[in-house]
């Protein structure tokens, strides 16, 4: 009984020196991006990452609820549109609009989380030439209070899967 509150011990305090080093040593810049080589032209390429609409086409976090309700602001294409979603516990509730457009190359967004934690954070798609093909460079950037820094492993794991699943579902839709 001894050997096992030692061990629950050393690890509660294993973990509370994570945390203490996590905090003071995570900077608070969040910064993940993630690329995939699509064998179709930008401007195709662009149709699905270019607005709003067909961004949620691929996009895997819209995905995660069946039940999830989109309501758009706009076409979905035009500097300052946006849209609206609300799904369960797992998608949450926020906005994201178009900050930036620059045809067949980038679409900059501002995303607004409301639930299940406030905050904002900005995202990225860019599209250049590599060979007969399209790169697709998907990022996001936020900052990161105390309680995210010490959970940025996990962030980074599922941001991962996340942008890796996206990716692979826009590539399958702009390469048929």
């Amino acid at each position: 009984m001894k050997t096992l509150l030692k061990i629950i011990g050393i690890i509660i305090v294993l973990i509370l020196i994570y945390a203490v080093i996590a905090v003071l040593a995570f900077s608070k810049d969040y910064h993940y991006e993630k690329s995939v080589v699509i064998n179709a032209p930008q401007e195709k390429v662009w149709t699905y990452t270019g607005n709003l609409k067909g961004y949620n086409q691929w996009d895997p976090f819209s995905k995660a609820d069946k039940n999830i309700v989109i309501t758009y602001s706009g076409e979905g294409d035009k500097l300052g549109d946006s849209y609206h979603w609300k799904g369960d516990k797992n998608v949450g509730e926020g906005e994201q609009s178009i900050t930036e457009l620059i045809p067949n190359q980038k679409m900059a967004t501002k995303l607004h989380f409301i639930e299940p934690f406030e905050g904002d954070a900005k995202a990225n798609i860019v599209l250049t030439r590599e060979g007969n093909g399209t790169r697709v460079t998907w990022m996001i950037d936020n900052e990161l209070n105390s309680m995210m820094k010490i959970m940025k492993p996990m962030m980074d794991n599922n941001m991962d899967k996340m942008f890796g699943q996206g990716l692979d579902n826009l590539k399958k839709l702009a390469e048929k």
